[in-house]
């Protein structure tokens, strides 16, 4: 393939690189007047407004009402269709044994769940960039960029996770691609600029092994047109898509992340703690603010003793990489019953918990082995 020497030549004293874009040397991005923090360690900071101190503590409250509040009561009846909706919801369990059994006890408590969400967004600030397409530049020379905090943003739904992108106004700033030196493209892996490399069925020998005859692959030559380049001995720079210059700029990440502490209390019954963690549950008390206060004085010390310590573990975690937006701290009711019942001469139990009547089974006495799992 004819190409035109000049050509050649540039491609010649480019220097091999690797394809991947590599961020560019700090010494390559000024500073800006109001970001100047930005080329610290590895140019990337975490900024945020400082909190708010507490106002008045929170009103105690009058829990009279807990104690009145009534339990529901897992009946026989209830706990035998619980039994046989969870045996019929799996292909290896028998439904005789859940319409025989005969129930001996039921031993019932009720759980409190408390949870504390903690909705909070953070800012990060870092050096970008992109191919510079010759359009207008938002630079310096615009303006002062905006602090990170007071870029206004539209803010997600409470509580719900998300994560944005942001070009802050007046910080681009136009330079020369670092990856290519401006060439808008690098020297070929394959053929090293050479664009043709040794005939892989000739091994370059323009013939084959014990044969007269000339290689048809590369018709004696013993070069082929190199497959990675095309023959042309160079490729487009990948860093700026051949645009030979980059546009850099301060990109804002926003993070809403909604963080969440819970706590389920003390119980007798051996029911696993991660099944009733995610049992559903009746909603006893929900607050929701910008900020909550400590629980204090409820009934069961280890769910105000919870509500103490989630609080301040929040506190402590967000205080200096974020800003809180809303808190939500709930108390629920998680009924639980272990049954005690005997089948065929031998006594089984199993659990029925969450006001949806969900099922734990310990050893049913009716099961195959086919890969069920037992929940």
């Amino acid at each position: 393939m004819d190409r035109d020497p000049s050509d050649e030549d540039s491609v010649t004293d480019l220097s091999f690189e690797a394809e991947s874009p590599l961020a560019p040397p700090a010494e390559l991005l000024e500073r800006l007047p109001s970001y100047d923090w930005l080329l610290q360690g590895d140019r990337r900071q975490i900024f945020f407004p400082s909190l708010e101190a507490p106002g008045r503590l929170q009103d105690q409250r009058c829990w009279s009402w807990f104690l009145e509040h009534r339990v529901p009561v897992v009946t026989e009846e209830v706990a035998r269709e619980a039994l046989l909706s969870f045996v019929n919801s799996k292909c290896c369990y028998g439904s005789t044994a859940a319409g025989d059994l005969v129930i001996r006890e039921l031993k019932q408590q009720a759980l409190c769940r408390y949870r504390l969400e903690t909705f909070s967004e953070s800012r990060i600030s870092e050096w970008t960039f992109q191919p510079f397409t010759n359009h207008s530049v938002d630079g310096p020379q615009k303006g002062t960029s905006p602090r990170l905090w007071d870029i206004k943003v539209q803010v997600p739904p409470m509580f719900q996770e998300d994560t944005r992108k942001f070009q802050v106004p007046h910080s681009s700033l136009v330079k020369e691609c670092h990856k290519c030196h401006g060439r808008g493209r690098y020297k070929c892996s394959g053929c090293h600029g050479a664009g043709t490399v040794r005939c892989p069925s000739c091994s370059g020998a323009k013939r084959k092994a014990k044969s007269a005859r000339r290689c048809q692959m590369c018709s004696g030559s013993g070069r082929r047109r190199c497959s990675t380049c095309s023959g042309r001995g160079n490729k487009t720079c990948a860093t700026c898509k051949g645009e030979k210059k980059l546009l850099h700029f301060i990109q804002l990440v926003i993070a809403w992340k909604n963080n969440l502490f819970e706590f389920v209390s003390e119980h007798q019954l051996d029911c696993p703690g991660e099944l009733l963690a995610k049992a559903r549950g009746e909603t006893l008390f929900k607050d929701e603010n910008a900020m909550v206060y400590p629980i204090v004085d409820f009934p069961l010390r280890d769910i105000s003793l919870a509500s103490q310590r989630g609080i301040a573990e929040h506190s402590a975690a967000l205080a200096s990489r974020a800003r809180v937006l809303q808190q939500r701290q709930t108390i629920e009711l998680v009924p639980l019953t272990e049954v005690h019942y005997w089948y065929q001469g031998k006594t089984y139990v199993y659990y029925v918990y969450g006001t949806d009547h969900r099922v734990h089974v310990v050893d049913y006495p009716e099961r195959c082995c086919c890969g069920c799992t037992i929940l």
